[in-house]
């Protein structure tokens, strides 16, 4: 059997990361071929290299796991990374779908790594998941959380309640969160990956693993080679855009 090849998709390079260096320790024959940060780099990498694995993570800016799978189809055998609670997981269960939960143990991770050995050892082509995929993507979608209205935060010695429409941007700093907003600076507890999951993204955008953006604060993007820059409303400082998170300004 020739050497088996594998796409990692992850949007947290830490957390790809550490897959990568896990699944070298599980399967050292095993070659990662393309290391994807979101589902539509995903999909285009798939088309370009044509591994026999496809690691999905299912929460991805852009395309989605679940999305990308589609693209994919019964062309590379899939697993979904996910860090649903067990009864979503419950889901990829009934549905014969290979998964991995976060955060990724190594224990389950060669059961995994086992399982794709025989599969690919037998010859068999992947079975279609078409109609697992529409289950499964019903089945995982969540009641929308109530999205945060109000910011706690501190500023000197007090503490001051900001009106999200107001905060033009949150940037991790340190252990803290620095939160700009029109009337002044403070600083919160919450991780940058915590509020933008409660913040509504049709009104801000994670533009770098540890910035967030108010998207009606921003007045261009500056495109670079491997990056971009946010130019703000009436203010003269300029935050970066990661590789990871282009994609959301290609047509700005």
């Amino acid at each position: 059997m020739s050497q088996a090849t594998a796409l990692l998709a992850e949007d947290e390079p830490i957390l790809r990361e550490r897959l990568a260096t896990m699944l070298g320790r599980a399967w050292p024959e095993l070659k990662i071929v393309a290391e994807a940060r979101h589902g539509r780099e995903a999909v285009d990498l798939f088309e370009k290299h044509h591994p026999q694995i496809a690691f999905l993570d299912v929460h991805m800016p852009g395309l989605n796991g679940i999305e990308a799978a589609r693209a994919i189809g019964s062309r590379a055998a899939l697993v979904f990374v996910t860090a649903f609670d067990k009864y979503a997981v419950d889901a990829f269960a009934r549905g014969a779908v290979d998964y991995l939960l976060k955060p990724v143990e190594e224990e389950r991770l060669a059961e995994t790594v086992q399982r794709l050995q025989s599969r690919l050892a037998s010859g068999a082509a992947p079975p279609s998941l078409e109609s697992t995929l529409e289950r499964l993507a019903a089945q995982l979608v969540q009641p929308a959380a109530p999205r945060l209205r109000w910011i706690r935060a501190s500023v000197g010695d007090t503490v001051r309640l900001i009106p999200v429409d107001q905060v033009v941007y949150l940037k991790a700093d340190h252990k803290y969160t620095l939160v700009v907003w029109q009337g002044g600076e403070g600083v919160i507890r919450t991780s940058i990956k915590e509020l933008s999951d409660q913040l509504d993204g049709e009104h801000f955008a994670r533009i770098h693993r540890s910035a967030i953006v108010n998207l009606s604060q921003v007045a261009s993007f500056v495109h670079g080679n491997d990056a971009g820059e946010i130019h703000l409303h009436g203010r003269a400082e300029k935050l970066a855009v990661s590789r990871s998170f282009l994609h959301l300004f290609q047509r700005m």
